[in-house]
């Protein structure tokens, strides 16, 4: 795949958060990131070590790395995650244009969408409280349309 502007700003902005937590820049965080960029996917830590060793048998990487640099990735606000209580938390790059999540009980399927009468509304009900609103991540809860063909 053809490198681009966007990806190589967060390559950069990347390479600059390793740095300020003293870790070093290797080829198994950035094909972590490039991964991340590249599949619009959520990724659970052991599904995203899964996918890369599949993808690039000869890389020498370990579960631990992905863990650390999810981590890292999450509080330098790169990636967000959405958690599942005892299941873990997927994770997902924080590049894309907001948008909200429908999350299945039984399979776990994430669904995205956007509503613009949703947003507003968040909007309008801050401004009625006073509030200053800098951000949110609303989740939906609830069986998705194949599960509950399977009823």
């Amino acid at each position: 795949m053809i490198e681009n502007l966007e990806y190589d700003a967060l390559l950069e902005k990347f390479k600059k958060v390793l740095k300020d937590n003293g870790l070093k820049y290797t080829q198994q965080r950035e094909i972590l990131l490039k991964t991340l960029y590249n599949n619009d996917e959520h990724f659970t830590p052991e599904k995203l070590y899964l996918f890369i060793k599949d993808a690039h048998p000869e890389l020498n990487i370990g579960i631990a790395t992905v863990y650390r640099t999810l981590n890292l990735l999450e509080e330098s606000e790169m990636v967000t995650s959405i958690s599942f209580g005892s299941q873990g938390k997927k994770f997902e790059l924080a590049t894309k244009p907001h948008h909200d999540h429908m999350i299945c009980r039984r399979c776990g399927t994430i669904i995205e969408f956007e509503d613009s009468m949703i947003e507003k509304r968040q909007s309008n009900i801050a401004k009625e409280y006073g509030f200053k609103l800098t951000g949110h991540m609303m989740q939906l809860y609830g069986i998705c349309k194949e599960c509950n063909k399977k009823v």
